[in-house]
């Protein structure tokens, strides 16, 4: 017995070290993604601030080393990214439908998941090349439009996968009891498993909206800029993240004091939005 105590304590005593490097080796690797994490933000909030004020937020964008601010990016940004997630939304959401619900295992299923994954890796750049040669190309003109179609196809393939994923998850047992009482599968769909799984739904568009609202590269390809107020989609139109790439990379300080405030505008929308899909998510559960 105490050859087989020894060789369990030998045993026990192996694993508690292979367990305690392990958790060191995961505690170092988490403080190492913290680290960098707050450093950005940090130097995100402190040259964000010195920029923000109230010119920032209602004047144009501004020629070197004159006052304005970036109102016409900011309006051009929120007025693309509602607009796509109008289009992307709904397209997102029907098709997911279809893949959890009417064809799951079917050829054009799979197809479809093919694609969606295609888009989901895809970088944004060639989703903006991919527009700039159907749209701006062959209208001759860089619009908001054109920007507008890009960011959507961005947005449908994320709410397509969360869409599926989210009614895979409702039990089966809730449709079987309304198919049992003579539900019509449209209802049941509407008002039982897509009720059910609207949280994780509404989380995959938010999630969507926080990936398009710093999108850079479509946009340089589709709305290109606009340094002046603009309502017109049919026109170049500014943007946040296409402003913060020129001013960023200019070498006057009015300029790049607004391209940190574009920053931190942009970081805390999507940090709030990110935010609200884990409330969400966490509710859910």
């Amino acid at each position: 017995m105490s050859q087989q105590d020894d060789i369990r304590r030998a045993a026990f005593g192996r694993r508690k070290r292979i367990n305690f490097i392990a958790l060191a080796l995961s505690v170092f690797a988490m403080s190492f993604g913290l680290f960098w994490l707050f450093w950005i933000l940090w130097e995100t909030l402190m040259l964000g601030i010195g920029g923000l004020a109230w010119a920032t937020l209602t004047q144009m964008t501004p020629p070197p080393n004159e006052a304005g601010g970036i109102a016409n990016a900011i309006y051009g940004s929120f007025l693309m990214v509602l607009l796509a997630t109008f289009v992307g939304t709904p397209i997102g959401i029907m098709a997911g439908i279809y893949l959890a619900e009417y064809d799951t295992r079917g050829w054009l299923a799979e197809v479809t998941r093919f694609v969606n994954d295609i888009l989901l890796s895809a970088p944004s750049i060639v989703i903006g090349l991919f527009v700039y040669a159907v749209v701006v190309a062959r209208f001759k003109s860089f619009s908001g439009w054109a920007g507008v179609m890009a960011l959507a196809l961005i947005v449908i393939p994320v709410v397509i996968r969360t869409t599926e994923n989210m009614l895979q998850l409702v039990p089966a047992a809730m449709r079987e009891a309304a198919y049992a009482l003579g539900t019509p599968k449209w209802k049941v769909i509407l008002l039982i498993t897509l009720r059910a799984a609207r949280a994780g739904v509404v989380t995959g568009v938010l999630l969507a909206v926080a990936r398009i609202s710093g999108e850079t590269a479509p946009l340089l390809f589709t709305a290109l800029n606009n340094q002046f107020w603009t309502s017109n989609l049919g026109d170049p139109m500014a943007s946040l993240p296409v402003t913060i790439f020129k001013f960023a990379m200019s070498p006057y300080e009015n300029w790049q004091q607004l391209a940190w405030a574009g920053v931190l505008l942009i970081t805390v929308t999507v940090l709030g939005l990110n935010i609200i899909a884990r409330v969400l998510t966490r509710n859910k559960g």
